[in-house]
């Protein structure tokens, strides 16, 4: 059994990321889900929220809002909406981002409401996951 998988974080402008991880969790729309090698392939959309990986040399934390993950038995590959290292997220940032998810939750078609509310829930708690209140 292979002790890494190759692990790949796409945002539209860039590669975020790409190395050897032994494990990546991943902030699924039904929940957090832990990809390690040999994983069953899947494929699931993700929520805003904090993706991290584990590699030989520590962790590393990456701020998702939304995408896609692929994963595989010798793979895992994101492609986010947007993605950027938690510590290069500012405040301000946050809060454009909190802003975009209330302006599409307010003009949501009522069968879509729900979904915006948990996008809008989900960019929040992940603001106060990485030390931020998000302006109101």
């Amino acid at each position: 059994m292979a002790d890494t998988m190759q692990f790949d974080l796409v945002a539209p402008e860039r590669r975020v990321a790409s190395e050897q991880a032994t494990q990546v969790v991943v902030p699924g729309f039904e929940g957090d889900l832990t990809a390690m090698p040999q994983h069953v392939p899947m494929i699931t959309t993700l929520r805003p929220g904090i993706l991290e990986v584990f590699t030989d040399k520590g962790s590393r934390k990456f701020a998702v809002t939304g995408g896609f993950a692929e994963i595989a038995a010798d793979s895992a590959t994101v492609l986010a909406e947007r993605s950027l290292p938690v510590e290069d997220v500012t405040k301000e940032m946050l809060d454009e981002w909190v802003a975009e998810a209330r302006a599409a939750h307010e003009e949501a078609h009522p069968d879509v409401v729900d979904a915006s509310a948990k996008m809008l829930a989900d960019m929040v708690a992940m603001g106060t996951h990485m030390g931020f209140e998000p302006s109101t």
